[in-house]
């Protein structure tokens, strides 16, 4: 009973003194906010008491205040972040579209650099559109039709050489049968003036990126390195449009003839601008004529 009475009278003491301590406190911070606080010597031990309370306080407060700041500086730095990540892919979207515009237009500026030059055609710019999975390397759609004024075994080019001709035309889109098909068939010859050897480029099955130029005599002036053209023959394509150049020169199986597998000068791969011959002015070529029939003498 005893010690019940001297923990309560222990803990009304405390009390006390909390009391106490906090109504000195409230006084000093009272009056030196007034400006009219003059410590007396009772005050002044207090306040050597209290004094490392206060700085534990003020500790505390800075650190909180530095927490504070650094959390919103943090925040802040994550916000930016967010802000220059959006504006990064902007910009790279921006790039990529300008690049591609700059892509366009130097396709297109060849294109009408060589509509330009070829002053006996008249061309119609066209975009590729797509291509059948099932023969990439033989047929590709391009965006002009019937409402163009287009028509079937029109020639189609790029600036660089041959692409093919138009086998099917809708009202706004056409399928072209690139030189690449086997089932393609294009009278050509040798460019150069010495040899002027004619022949027939095909697609090749085997070797679908390079066609062959076929029925070439065994013995004719056909070499690595030149440069094969259209011949007009068959009037599907004007003549003198270029179609490659002979890469290399082979024996056929009959022994009798040979071919030439020709890189074309188009890039297949990268076919996306196309120019439609509508109208040629180039004059076709005469026909081959037969020699001669020799006179009998008696």
């Amino acid at each position: 009973m005893a010690n019940k009475i001297k923990r309560e009278k222990r803990s009304g003491q405390k009390i006390i003194a909390l009391i106490f301590v906090f109504l000195s406190v409230f006084c000093i911070v009272f009056f030196a906010a007034r400006g009219k606080f003059e410590a007396p010597a009772t005050s002044q031990g207090l306040m050597l008491i209290l004094s490392p309370f206060q700085s534990a306080v003020s500790w505390i407060g800075n650190k909180l205040g530095f927490i504070t700041t650094t959390v919103n500086d943090v925040m802040t730095v994550h916000e930016q972040n967010k802000q220059l990540r959006v504006e990064v892919e902007q910009l790279r979207a921006q790039n990529l579209e300008a690049s591609e515009f700059a892509a366009e237009n130097q396709r297109l500026r060849a294109l009408l650099d060589y509509k330009d030059a070829a002053k006996q055609f008249d061309l119609l710019a066209a975009r590729v559109i797509g291509r059948e999975s099932a023969t990439w390397t033989s047929m590709v759609v391009i965006n002009r039709g019937l409402a163009d004024g287009l028509a079937v075994d029109m020639a189609v080019v790029t600036s660089m050489g041959l692409v093919g001709h138009l086998s099917e035309v809708g009202l706004n889109s056409s399928k072209v049968q690139l030189i690449l098909d086997p089932r393609s068939s294009v009278g050509t010859l040798v460019q150069r003036p010495e040899s002027r050897v004619a022949g027939i480029v095909e697609g090749d099955m085997n070797n679908p990126t390079m066609p062959r130029m076929v029925n070439i005599p065994k013995d004719a002036d056909v070499q690595v390195g030149d440069v094969i053209v259209t011949s007009g023959f068959g009037g599907v394509y004007p003549k003198g449009i270029v179609v490659g150049h002979v890469k290399e020169v082979k024996n056929d199986e009959g022994g009798l003839l040979k071919y030439g597998v020709l890189e074309t000068t188009v890039n297949f791969q990268k076919l996306e601008d196309v120019a439609v011959i509508t109208v040629s002015r180039e004059a076709p070529p005469e026909p081959l004529k037969p020699p001669p029939a020799e006179q009998k003498t008696e």
